[in-house]
């Protein structure tokens, strides 16, 4: 079993009072279904699992529904052997977005509150769905009235899960704790790490760039040492994406769709990455577009960096939304996309020009896996910084490189901290731990290590007490 961050918070959520029922989105193949029925297994005496892909046949016991009874006696007369105890039940709703009355029904279980509701979904964050899956539902369920379908607001508690990130994989293949927690003190304290150490975590890192984050590639390749493996899961990936891509989308969207997710190796490959309509197609434009990149965005499968042409915060704000990069949402997609040769170039060091933008694309992986929204820096004279994130309440500046190299915009920008509103910079490449003023160096590896939990803000308590004697003071005058 891969150990997953999610067990933390889901230990957290069932140990919080009047918890609500919970909602984890996420790109599809990353692990929910197996870490959520591990875990209700683990602290529930009854579990009762729905998968609404498998049994469509049980969206029926929703609809119509508006109260956990009615629901509950639905679901009996539909499995055998089912049980519904008070207190000791977890219910698992399984590919929800399959049945937006079974969303709907969350509210329904929390103001009840006799059982703990889990539910997944895998594209949750999509706006609607094709005309083939209503026509479908509409035949399933063999009424024109859907019923009840909207969102629980206030009724559910939210989270994302993602594919494994390096820390993660570090744990799947046997690294201790204390190798984490060492290269935590390198990192804090800015001293080269262990040679030994050293070596090691770049051979993961780049084990880690050719086989990605999703579960069933890493699991293939514990189990065979084979990288032929690794490939063939990720086209079982990649064929349920497109597969997706047809099902769900609207109509007008969906030859686009693939267009835009097909073109993301050329637009990478480019020394310009901004992502650029008609480099999809010859004469393709935004308008057409546009709709296609926010379905894959809404899906999880890619993220968007956007472009900032003045360094400071907040970032949000100087955005150019129409302007922007676009990454995969985990390193092994873009790796897939390459093609199955291009997972041996990365373990002989063999990849030519591309090895910036897979680098670019790993760090736009960690950050995104860090749920932090991506900026990049370009002005029109031509100076650029990689990535503009949010450290310690500053706007820090990331460089990333595949090997060793020297940028001319990080020296630029550090000639000039006031012009830039710049104080620090961090550069990723192939590199032990070194620092030369304002520039921090870190090898590629320790991407992961970044912080961004928020600032502590202390604030002064007022005192109201003197305030309003004054006012007194002052009227009785």
């Amino acid at each position: 079993m891969l150990k997953r961050k999610i067990e933390e918070t889901l230990i957290a959520w069932k140990n919080k009072p009047k918890h609500k029922p919970l909602v984890i989105m996420g790109i599809r193949q990353c692990g929910k279904t197996f870490i959520v029925r591990h875990f209700a297994e683990a602290n529930y005496k009854n579990v009762v699992y729905l998968n609404f892909i498998k049994e469509p046949e049980i969206i029926n016991a929703f609809i119509g529904s508006k109260n956990v009874d009615n629901i509950l006696l639905n679901l009996s007369a539909q499995m055998q052997g089912v049980e519904f105890i008070k207190g000791e039940t977890c219910l698992i709703f399984d590919e929800i977005q399959e049945c937006p009355e079974a969303r709907t029904s969350l509210k329904f279980f929390n103001e009840d509150g006799r059982f703990d509701v889990i539910a997944t979904g895998s594209l949750l964050g999509v706006q609607g769905y094709g005309d083939e899956f209503k026509k479908m539902r509409r035949k399933l369920i063999q009424k024109k009235d859907l019923g009840i379908n909207s969102v629980p607001v206030g009724s559910e508690e939210i989270i994302e899960m993602y594919p494994l990130d390096f820390e993660e994989f570090l744990w799947a293949n046997g690294m201790s704790i204390d190798v984490i927690k060492a290269l935590r003190k390198f990192y804090t304290e800015e001293v080269p790490v262990a040679a030994g150490i050293h070596v090691a975590m770049k051979n993961y890192l780049n084990l880690y760039v050719a086989i990605g984050g999703f579960p069933a590639p890493i699991n293939a390749f514990l189990a065979t040492n084979n990288m032929n493996a690794v490939s063939e899961e990720y086209k079982n990936i990649l064929r349920e994406y497109r597969d997706d891509m047809v099902k769900y989308a609207p109509d007008k969207d969906k030859p686009h769709i693939r267009e835009c997710f097909n073109s993301i190796p050329k637009q990478l490959a480019k020394e310009n990455k901004k992502f650029q309509y008609n480099k999809v197609k010859p004469g393709g434009r935004g308008e057409t577009y546009l709709g296609s990149l926010q379905w894959l965005e809404d899906a999880g499968i890619i993220c968007r960096c956007y472009n900032i042409d003045i360094t400071g915060l907040p970032m949000e704000g100087n955005a150019k939304e129409n302007v922007f990069k676009v990454y995969t949402a985990d390193i092994g997609l873009l790796i897939e996309m390459l093609g199955p040769e291009t997972r041996a170039d990365i373990l002989q060091g063999n990849l030519g020009g591309f090895k910036g933008a897979i680098f670019e694309n790993l760090m736009a992986d960690t950050l995104h896996k860090k749920q932090q929204r991506l900026y990049y820096f370009l002005k029109d004279s031509g100076l650029e910084l990689d990535f503009l994130v949010r450290l310690k309440g500053e706007c820090v500046p990331l460089e990333v490189k595949a090997k060793s190299a020297q940028s001319k915009s990080v020296q630029t920008v550090l000639k000039h901290p006031a012009k830039y509103n710049v104080k620090h910079i961090i550069k990723f490449g192939d590199y032990n731990i070194g620092r030369e003023g304002r520039l921090l160096t870190l090898p590629n590896y320790m991407q992961f290590l970044l912080n961004f939990d928020p600032e502590e803000i202390l604030i002064e308590p007022i005192d109201t007490e003197s305030v309003n004697s004054l006012a007194k003071k002052i009227l009785n005058q």
